[in-house]
């Protein structure tokens, strides 16, 4: 519960500095309640639900908060994203910027870049909402630092669109990499330490991305597609998955990139010289099905070793993001608002960001103070009579906080909204049959 309280000091210290960017103090005060029930237990989270968690007697001020108050959505999540660099920030030099994209599968056609396209929480073509995301690993922690809703060329395109939307008349369309590319220059222009990034192959074969991070003099390890050509010491010039004949029994090594739930991440991995000696090639392979193939893209700036252990420890970073990704749609509502327009998206993912960056702050400090875990060293290793606890996750940490804080609403505030709703969805049958009847 020590450790619960603590969220609470973080939540106060952003909130404290997320006020500078607020013109009026009500919408300021509405932020605090949105990212306290952001932080709450409730199984869904939008205006609705938010607003009668938070006291309020209808929704209008959190879609307000979304909509039209005035505020600085792009500052604050600069404010958020220094927020994060500042307490996880690592000493060791490996802190990575993980670049990925996020869906939001959608049922209709007026959200704000909404079209069918392939979505990774689906896994397939759907009708939905792409946002890239960046994420800041360390061996702290990780946390979401930045986010871009993904706006088609379509929508960018048609005026009537652009208004209907909300899209901002200055945005201007961008490829998802391209929007990975600002998030990382954002970042390093604001001074946060970024070393590293790494991202898959969708950013990998972007050769912008990749000429941003040589010109600042960012490592990086991006997956790249088996088609991917890359240029031998002996000048040849060959795809990277043509490189497997080339390669011998000896020139595989066992490494694991980085500790899982279940034990270390093992891998065989191929490490292969291309004409430039700053430039490598990283191969992955599983080895519980050698079939299963992945190729990284290496760079090492200048005066940086060209260790094998640093690009496999980069290269295994890029699951933190994947794992941001599930607790702020499970546990955040990130794909939860209900909002339709450009700016209110973006301000409830802002927000978002907000509460999973407390919690996974809180729960960095937290890991250490923690005792190391015992692990077996043998198959047959029965477990002590007393195993020391796990370190506090995210989720638990969550849990406890809502534990030490929880938010208790009289039975007369319960049955308004339940007459609110009522009222209010009589009102919406009733504007539906008519446009039937239209």
């Amino acid at each position: 519960m020590v450790e619960a309280g603590r969220v609470g000091e973080k939540l106060a210290e952003l909130m404290g500095r997320l006020g500078v960017h607020f013109t009026r103090v009500e919408p300021f005060t509405q932020a605090g309640k949105y990212v306290r029930g952001l932080l709450s237990d409730l199984p869904r989270k939008n205006c609705w639900t938010l607003a009668e968690y938070a006291g309020d007697a209808t929704p209008d001020r959190m879609q307000r908060l979304l909509d039209r108050a005035s505020w600085d959505t792009m500052a604050a999540m600069g404010t958020v994203r220094d927020f994060v660099a500042e307490h996880l920030a690592a000493g060791d030099g490996l802190a990575v910027l993980v670049l990925d994209e996020s869906g939001d599968e959608k049922t209709g056609t007026a959200t704000c870049g909404v079209k069918r396209q392939y979505v990774g929480c689906a896994g397939k073509v759907a009708n939905a909402v792409n946002f890239v995301n960046a994420d800041y690993s360390t061996p702290r922690g990780h946390a979401l630092i930045g986010s871009r809703v993904y706006v088609p060329a379509e929508h960018v395109a048609d005026e009537a669109t652009r208004t209907a939307m909300g899209i901002p008349a200055d945005l201007t369309f961008k490829t998802k990499p391209q929007l990975g590319t600002d998030l990382l220059t954002d970042a390093v222009d604001a001074g946060v330490p970024v070393p590293w990034c790494t991202a898959d192959a969708v950013y990998g074969r972007d050769r912008e991305l990749r000429e941003t991070c040589e010109a600042r003099g960012i490592g990086y390890s991006l997956g790249v597609p088996c088609s991917f050509r890359i240029r031998l010491p002996s000048g040849t010039s060959l795809r990277a998955d043509a490189t497997l004949k080339m390669l011998s029994a000896r020139a595989w090594q066992i490494a694991s990139c980085g500790p899982g739930s279940k034990g270390e991440r093992r891998y065989g991995w191929a490490w292969l010289a291309t004409a430039s000696d700053r430039h490598f090639l990283l191969i992955r392979r599983s080895l519980s099905n050698p079939t299963e193939l992945a190729y990284f893209y290496c760079y090492l700036p200048e005066h940086t070793p060209a260790t094998f252990g640093v690009l496999v420890a980069v290269t295994g970073r890029r699951w933190t993001i994947e794992e941001d990704h599930e607790f702020g749609k499970d546990q955040f509502g990130f794909d939860q608002s209900q909002a339709r327009l450009y700016t209110p998206i973006m301000r409830h993912i802002l927000l978002v960001m907000a509460a999973l960056a407390v919690c996974a702050i809180a729960a960095a400090e937290a890991r250490t103070r923690s005792q190391p875990q015992p692990i077996p060293a043998t198959p047959i290793d029965p477990p002590p009579d007393d195993l020391a606890l796990i370190p506090l996750t995210v989720v638990e940490i969550k849990k406890l906080f809502n534990l030490a804080t929880r938010i208790s609403r009289s039975t007369s505030h319960y049955l308004h909204w339940s007459w609110w709703r009522r009222r209010h969805q009589a009102r919406a049958r009733w504007y539906h049959h008519r446009a039937r009847l239209t």
